[in-house]
């Protein structure tokens, strides 16, 4: 039996989904369980015969969090580490996601498993955190490290792109922050790649193949949009820096995660990101 956390949030509800086409037995909870209320897990779990946990809760406002750092750390931090326990206690696997925010995007070399983390802001200080807390709590646990996550089920840069490509004649979109998108159903196929098999435990990469900017990402999707009449209009799309988009977080320049471990591990292959994308725009209206 899985437990799967953040069943209502997009990669909880795409997951959610696979789950019952595959006829994998699960119980799914949202808020109505409070991951920073130990006893509250700790009744949930009891008799439910649980022997995986996967974790797809999380507080990801990342300008928010800067104001918001006590929430952000119990949902991140405090949540993750309580999970892990909660699992370990009935040896449960635990698989948990992150992201490529633990690292401060000062690099030009794809990011490995092994590298030394260094978030710069709020949100990301408390995902590193709470990864530490899971290995602590739960030796046998699975951190799968994702980025520019997008998916059907949930507001994410290509919905916003696609009102605003509607609506205006331009937008401006930023061009020196380099990343890999990532389809949310391509990653719960590599969840359940994890469930299937007996895996060694760790930490993983994994996005979308590819590095691209916010700027040719939204290059892609305004092609591929007017192609598949889900823009219909015309509108110019062109680069900006992100100071002309100042928040109170710095981003990572460079997001571009090294997934070599996973796709020799699982022995698959990565789709890349453009076509990737171009399925999930088909499948809008599915």
């Amino acid at each position: 039996m899985i437990w799967l956390i953040g069943c209502k949030g997009m990669l909880g509800t795409e997951l959610s989904n696979l789950l019952e086409k595959t006829n994998l037995p699960f119980v799914g909870t949202d808020r109505e369980v409070d991951i920073t209320n130990k006893k509250a897990l700790n009744e949930f779990i009891n008799g439910k015969n649980i022997n995986y946990v996967i974790n797809c809760a999380a507080y990801t406002a990342v300008d928010k969090a800067e104001d918001d750092i006590q929430t952000c750390n119990n949902l991140n931090n405090l949540g993750a580490a309580n999970i892990a326990s909660c699992s370990s206690e009935i040896k449960a696997k635990f698989i948990h996601i992150s992201t490529d925010y633990v690292f401060d995007g000062k690099g030009f070399i794809p990011y490995k498993e092994d590298d030394i983390t260094n978030p710069i802001g709020v949100y990301g200080k408390s995902k590193r955190d709470g990864e530490i807390s899971v290995l602590e709590n739960n030796p046998n646990s699975y951190i799968i490290r994702t980025a520019w996550l997008y998916g059907k089920y949930g507001n994410n840069f290509i919905s916003t792109m696609i009102r605003l490509m509607n609506e205006r004649d331009e937008i401006k979109v930023v061009n020196d922050q380099r990343g890999s998108p990532t389809w949310a159903y391509d990653l719960v196929n590599i969840i359940i790649n994890f469930i299937n098999a007996d895996r060694p435990y760790g930490i993983y990469h994994y996005t979308n193949e590819g590095d691209i900017t916010w700027f040719d990402f939204a290059k892609e999707i305004y092609n591929l949009g007017r192609e598949l009449n889900l823009i219909k209009k015309n509108c110019l799309v062109s680069p900006c820096t992100s100071e002309e988009f100042p928040s109170k977080v710095t981003r990572p320049s460079f997001s571009v995660l090294d997934k070599s471990k996973i796709k020799s591990t699982l022995g698959i292959n990565i789709p890349l990101w453009n076509n990737s994308l171009k399925e999930y725009l088909k499948c809008l209206d599915c």
